[in-house]
């Protein structure tokens, strides 16, 4: 990317302390100018000062917000991630259903919100090295099968895989690739784990950080629309 024009935009959606930091940090370094949301901003304020990016106070459910946030981008925005997701456990006969229908909310409806407002915006924008965008969600192994005690999650992220794949589908010849990243494993996360790997339990977010890299590099006639990453380690 050292043709990059300084008016390309990244867009991290749910950002944190572990791999959309690692994420923000490559797309930096690559040259982009970014902008990075989460419903409480005020822990990004070192990586904001780091990276250069803008950041936005945004619920990824909220509609009118996502439309607004992208809509008003300035430059070109030539990537969007969506991180976000919820998780509740329990007995499929205990669930609260308010309960369900919010992290249901979280990881597919704010997924649809990010995806149509970003591939709105980039299908404005004229293409650069036969590509207009980048779209990418980050997926868990949830979204390929459903584990007890974990159905909401199970159907949030079916539900992402399945907006994601239709999207490729519908993107794809349009110059704008979409990829869902099935993150099968625990990422490290400095807020919880410190610098430890835990003898290889963990991801490492800077390793997927360089894979989601990958995907934004990859050529047209090449692009993968799913990718899984898991330990080295995994006996599967």
């Amino acid at each position: 990317m050292s043709n990059m024009n300084e008016q390309s935009q990244a867009l991290i959606v749910g950002a944190g302390a572990g791999l959309s930091a690692s994420f923000a940090r490559a797309l930096s370094k690559a040259g982009y100018s970014l902008h990075l949301t989460a419903r409480d901003v005020s822990d990004l304020k070192d990586l904001s000062a780091e990276t250069g990016a803008e950041l936005h106070s945004l619920d990824g459910t909220d509609a009118a917000g996502m439309a607004s946030l992208i809509a008003d981008l300035p430059g070109t925005l030539r990537i969007a991630c969506y991180n976000p997701s919820a998780r509740v456990r329990g007995p499929i006969t205990d669930f609260d259903p308010e309960d369900v229908r919010k992290s249901v909310e979280v990881t597919a409806y704010g997924a649809f919100l990010m995806g149509q407002a970003a591939a709105r915006r980039m299908l404005m924008q004229e293409a650069q090295d036969d590509r207009r965008g980048t779209i990418l969600f980050t997926g868990a192994s949830a979204g390929v099968k459903g584990y007890p005690l974990s159905a909401p999650f199970a159907m949030g992220k079916f539900a992402q895989r399945g907006l994601a794949q239709s999207m490729a589908r519908e993107l794809h010849p349009k110059g704008i690739h979409v990829a869902w990243v099935n993150v099968d494993g625990t990422i490290r996360n400095p807020d919880v784990h410190g610098n430890s790997d835990d003898q290889g339990s963990l991801l490492h977010p800077d390793a997927i950080a360089q894979e989601y890299m990958n995907l934004v590099r990859q050529h047209r006639s090449a692009w993968s629309n799913e990718v899984t990453i898991r330990l080295w380690v995994e006996t599967f």
